[in-house]
């Protein structure tokens, strides 16, 4: 993906290669004014060769409409829908939606969708907010080409993305759960991630090493597909346990896969926390109803949804100095699942 996105066509280039004013080409495309046919033909024609997409923010502003935002999720359906009924998702989206509207923005959703199903076409937005977007993000990739503003929640994944976002402090949140479990008692602690380029798999996975090292601990990492779900998380708790049973502590950071893991540990015959303890990322409706409730964190979305409205705000009135802004720390959800009791 390129650094930065390219550059809008607008309304001088369609003019410019139309051979007509400017004003003749707003008239002609918004069917205002007398524009004789052959030219509204000529501009119509100039503006389709150059992939010309009128900026309806440009134009909302003008005549007083709303302007339309999106908040899209990047992580598949499988985890960022089914049984969770998008839980991350529509916590960010509740808050959001309410701060949006307060600046005169209308938010539309664009829920989590199956391989094959296409939406951004189908919607005319002013800019977009992106859940946790990985390297070479698709649904990011076309908003950045049709030259829309977007503020992403959570750092971008890769190294080559210039978009702004609000940090969600992965790594020291990884560091809160790992220390959390080392104090309750584990000793050898795995850790499960996502096999997508996402900075929050990586900032934990940085955390975790630095953990392990600290402790003389061996580190066993295991990156699955988010596509697998829950099954994912069976098969990763299955692979993980039968070939290094040393270990006593999983942290699973993808919630669907935390509660794989726990069905594969019952089914095994481990006691959880007795056993093995499992922690995970978003203290969802995933974490809470999984039994035992698994301990979580707390990630402050209120919070994070109401900065990342903000940001998008000041970009979309022109306003593009601030580039990032922090979240708050995430606070500790402790439940069941790694309250291991002394001896």
């Amino acid at each position: 993906m390129a650094d930065m996105p390219s550059q809008r066509i607008t309304i001088s280039d369609v003019a410019r290669e139309a051979g007509v004013s400017r004003t003749t080409v707003s008239h002609a495309l918004n069917g205002r004014g007398q524009v004789d046919p052959a030219t509204r033909l000529k501009v119509e024609e100039a503006a389709r060769s150059l992939g010309y997409r009128p900026n309806r923010h440009a134009q909302r502003l003008r005549t007083g409409g709303a302007s339309m935002i999106a908040l899209m999720s990047s992580m598949p359906f499988t985890v960022s829908g089914g049984p969770s009924r998008l839980g991350f998702f529509m916590e960010v989206a509740a808050v959001a939606a309410s701060s949006a509207l307060e600046r005169g923005l209308v938010m539309a959703l664009v829920p989590p969708h199956k391989p094959g199903q296409t939406s951004l076409n189908l919607l005319d937005i002013d800019g977009a907010l992106v859940i946790e977007p990985q390297a070479g993000d698709p649904q990011l990739a076309e908003l950045l080409q049709q030259g829309l503003p977007v503020v992403s929640i959570g750092r971008p994944g890769g190294d080559n993305v210039n978009v702004p976002y609000v940090d969600l402090l992965s790594g020291p949140a990884t560091q809160m759960l790992l220390t959390h479990m080392l104090a309750a008692g584990a000793r050898q602690i795995g850790l499960v991630v996502g096999a997508s380029e996402r900075t929050s798999y990586s900032q934990a996975e940085q955390a975790y090493a630095a953990m392990a090292a600290g402790h003389g601990m061996r580190p066993v990492v295991l990156r699955m597909d988010e596509a697998e779900g829950e099954d994912g998380g069976h098969a990763a708790a299955q692979q993980l346990l039968g070939e290094h049973p040393e270990l006593d502590a999983l942290l699973v950071m993808v919630d669907a896969f935390a509660v794989g893991a726990a069905r594969y540990a019952q089914q095994a015959g481990l006691r959880i926390p007795e056993d093995l303890m499992l922690a995970t990322r978003y203290d969802g409706l995933r974490a809470r109803s999984c039994e035992p409730p698994l301990t979580a964190l707390d990630l402050h979305l209120e919070d994070i949804a109401q900065q990342a409205v903000d940001l998008l705000f000041e970009h979309l009135r022109g306003d593009t100095t601030r580039r990032m802004a922090t979240g708050p720390l995430p606070a500790l959800a402790l439940r069941r699942s790694t309250q291991r009791k002394p001896g």
